[in-house]
């Protein structure tokens, strides 16, 4: 595949992110407490989720290693950031989540493995494939520099918030609790912000339409679940906090 196709495609992938978008906002997607037979078949939520998340780490290594560029320093750096993100992601997280007994329909890891595969497959691609696309001089730039600090911003938030909705499971009494601490005194859902922070900074440090284009899905993807998760949070407790947004502080 060369470059100008190779954009092509990745533009198309972005554009089909934005055009959903909408539509994404009037869907309750089924995880974790909005799980509903009525999207069919469900699974164990743990083997689901080593299901969904495996061909991120998988697919990107292999297109990395077959190409060309695996020995080079800032190709093998943005490799680095991408599968310290999915190692934890995959094979840590979901084992640490207290889920027994939660199922995840099996359409919902379908659509997740189909997702992984495109965005890995187009990120691992470029990074392994196109061989001038960076020199060492690049790790210098703005955009490579603030790309790192953000991606390692949205990194802690999202892994801080995890644990601390993870720590709640924990806790004696049963149901649901409200979460405190961390960026939780802001917005409903800081693990998704997270997310958000973390990969638009690592579409900066890359700096190509595939990393944009996950980029864009990770926004359409999180800000309706975000909000869905914050009506939900209204509606289930009575003294919930008034000032706290979705997603993002102060604004939505």
């Amino acid at each position: 595949m060369n470059e100008e196709l190779f954009t092509r495609i990745s533009i198309i992938w972005i554009v089909a992110g934005i055009v959903l978008f909408p539509v994404l906002l009037f869907i309750k997607q089924p995880y974790g407490r909005h799980t509903s037979k009525k999207w069919g078949i469900l699974m164990d939520n743990q083997l689901g989720w080593l299901l969904m998340e495996v061909p991120s780490p998988l697919l990107f290594s292999i297109l990395f290693f077959t190409g060309q560029n695996s020995h080079k320093t800032v190709n093998i750096l943005i490799y680095s950031l991408w599968m310290l993100h999915y190692v934890h992601r995959t094979f840590i997280f979901p084992f640490l989540t207290k889920t027994k007994g939660k199922k995840i329909p099996v359409l919902i890891v379908l659509l997740g493995i189909f997702f992984n595969l495109v965005n890995a497959g187009l990120n691992g691609y470029f990074i392994g494939h196109f061989q001038e696309t960076y020199q060492t001089a690049w790790i210098f730039s703005f955009p490579f520099i603030t790309g790192v600090i953000l991606f390692f911003t949205g990194m802690y938030i999202n892994i801080r918030s995890d644990y601390t909705l993870i720590s709640l499971r924990k806790k004696p009494g049963n149901g649901y609790k409200i979460p405190y601490g961390g960026m939780f005194k802001y917005v409903s859902c800081p693990n998704y912000l997270g997310e958000m922070i973390e990969w638009t900074g690592f579409a900066l440090l890359s700096w190509n339409f595939a990393s944009l284009a996950f980029a864009v899905w990770t926004y359409a993807n999180l800000i309706p679940r975000a909000l869905n998760h914050h009506k939900w949070y209204r509606s289930y407790f009575k003294d919930y906090p008034e000032k706290r947004k979705a997603v993002f502080p102060f604004i939505l």
